[in-house]
């Protein structure tokens, strides 16, 4: 099976334009989140897709592969799909890797590979444990519930389930929730699949892409992983990385 990893990279950024080429301890975040991926040994090449030709000019810089898309394409997954027709690659699964997670583990994504060879999966995700009340209620982290095979039920950024009869201070210790690590795995041809579908009520209703998918029909299945990345997605959140540099850098 031939796996290959796609880092969609946009410079145009609402919260923080030009996230892809901000500056980590001496590199890029798009060159520390390439070289992460480079070192799962299940991924056979690894790309950046950009509509950006600083971020372009960067991944050529670090020797790098890199294809140039469209400018209007929605969501990740969009620009994941454009770039494998403009690749005429033969892979059978293309990693959706988000562009700002720097310390992505490279177990985590060969946790995702592992999940998309067992036969019948069509797109692939990854959880992890909520161990905190406060995460529950925020509204930033998805929560997944999922069935007994392991198959995602539903995404929310409400707290799912909801505990019945129960403080919400016990909701932790009550039942067992789950938060939706955002990287993704598909089949080359469901991912074709999936970006010609119409937006869907239930997307629209929580700006969540995946609900489409569910709404249309097809199954994501779900690994529970025990490690999670830290992403950035402000400044704020840059600065905080340069400011524990060294005690990250150590994990």
């Amino acid at each position: 099976m031939k796996t290959i990893a796609i880092i969609p990279a946009r410079y145009a950024s609402t919260r923080f334009p030009g996230k892809p080429l901000a500056m980590i301890a001496g590199k890029t975040m798009i060159q520390r989140v390439y070289e992460q991926v480079l070192k799962c040994s299940e991924i056979s090449e690894v790309w950046v897709a950009t509509d950006d030709d600083r971020i372009k000019a960067e991944v050529l810089d670090f020797k790098g592969n890199v294809v140039k898309t469209l400018t209007n394409c929605p969501s990740g997954t969009d620009r994941c799909a454009e770039s494998i027709i403009r690749l005429k690659t033969d892979a059978d699964v293309v990693i959706n890797v988000q562009g700002d997670e720097p310390f992505i583990q490279p177990r985590q994504i060969g946790q995702l590979v592992e999940l998309m060879k067992k036969s019948g999966t069509e797109i692939g995700t990854l959880c992890k444990r909520i161990e905190n009340s406060e995460a529950i209620f925020n509204p930033n982290v998805v929560k997944v519930v999922k069935s007994n095979q392991d198959k995602a039920l539903y995404f929310s950024r409400n707290p799912i389930p909801f505990v019945r009869s129960e403080l919400e201070a016990e909701w932790l210790n009550k039942s067992t929730f789950f938060k939706h690590i955002g990287m993704y795995g598909y089949r080359a041809s469901i991912l074709q699949e999936i970006t010609q579908l119409p937006l869907g009520k239930l997307e629209q209703a929580e700006s969540l892409e995946q609900l489409r998918w569910l709404e249309a029909g097809y199954s994501i299945s779900v690994a529970e992983t025990e490690w999670e990345s830290f992403g950035i997605d402000t400044k704020e959140d840059l600065q905080w990385v340069e400011n524990h540099w060294l005690e990250i850098s150590k994990k």
